[in-house]
């Protein structure tokens, strides 16, 4: 069964930030630089090499994206959850899947609402991430810890 997000647009569409890796990397390489500047040349493959694997990243992605394409469907078809949509959200990638399935609900004005609820600037995002986050450790008091002979 193909899925209704395979379709050539919607690849271009939900794979756009993979090809702007793809361009930028190669962009850098092709800027010239000066003879015997080897940390340029050194940067510049450094760069092109970061923008290559996130650019793999996110087109290795496909048959991902396609299998959470089918669980917004299904899981929105009866009636909109909101929360269903927080995950997805955060990540620029995750967002245009929302909006592709929102357009497939017919619902595209709830875009807006979720970008209220769920977005976070990505200077908030590492910022919270970066926090110490507490850690709770739970000892079952039932456990039995066998004895070695």
């Amino acid at each position: 069964m193909k899925s209704p997000i395979s379709t050539f647009a919607r690849y271009i569409y939900l794979n756009l930030y993979a090809l702007l890796l793809l361009l930028g990397g190669v962009v850098v390489f092709l800027i010239p630089i000066k003879i015997g500047a080897i940390w340029v040349l050194i940067a510049k493959i450094i760069i092109c090499l970061i923008c290559l694997k996130g650019a793999y990243g996110i087109l290795s992605s496909w048959e991902d994206k396609k299998r959470k394409y089918n669980i917004l469907i299904t899981r929105n078809q009866d009636a909109f959850r909101a929360d269903i949509f927080k995950e997805y959200m955060e990540a620029p990638c995750g967002r245009l899947l929302v909006k592709i399935v929102l357009k497939d609900l017919g619902q595209p004005h709830q875009y807006k609402p979720l970008m209220k609820l769920y977005y976070k600037p990505f200077w908030k995002h590492l910022k919270a991430t970066l926090k110490p986050q507490k850690t709770v450790v739970y000892i079952n008091p039932n456990y039995e810890q066998k004895k070695q002979h």
